[in-house]
């Protein structure tokens, strides 16, 4: 059964000058300023489509990481995934890096960097974002 997820920007002025607030409105958890130098330059206690976009990414590959753990018959005890958005005015998102810290007991190195690899791969978000440069670096805690 396919989902729609909603989010709703309400933006006044211009892009330089302007602000706006993001809601999420399908599950109400709650509504966060943004303005150009919160993308540009420093947050200052505002959010930024990357940093939105870095939340989808790393909540989706711990999902999928996870799932094909467990698919593969060596489900994790934790995973831990940073993403790191890249935003150059005038070019766009960069690049994206992925950090993943997993304990999955009984799995060999060589193994979980190959699901590591199939979770960047496969994720839905990632593949939303194909034409973005993304990076994996991954670490097996033991």
């Amino acid at each position: 059964m396919a989902t729609t997820r909603t989010a709703t920007t309400r933006w006044e002025g211009p892009l330089m000058g302007g602000a706006g607030t993001v809601a999420l409105d399908s599950s109400g958890l709650g509504s966060y300023d943004v303005t150009w130098p919160s993308r540009a330059e420093e947050p200052n206690g505002r959010t930024s489509p990357e940093e939105l976009i870095a939340a989808a990414h790393s909540s989706c590959y711990s999902m999928a990481f996870s799932h094909g753990l467990a698919g593969a018959g060596t489900p994790p005890e934790s995973v831990e995934t940073r993403a790191d958005v890249t935003f150059q005015p005038g070019e766009g998102i960069t690049g994206i890096k992925l950090t993943v810290r997993a304990r999955v007991p009984g799995l060999s190195e060589e193994d979980f960097r190959k699901a590591a690899e199939g979770a960047k791969e496969n994720c839905p978000v990632s593949k939303a974002l194909a034409g973005v440069n993304i990076t994996l670096e991954a670490e097996l805690l033991s």
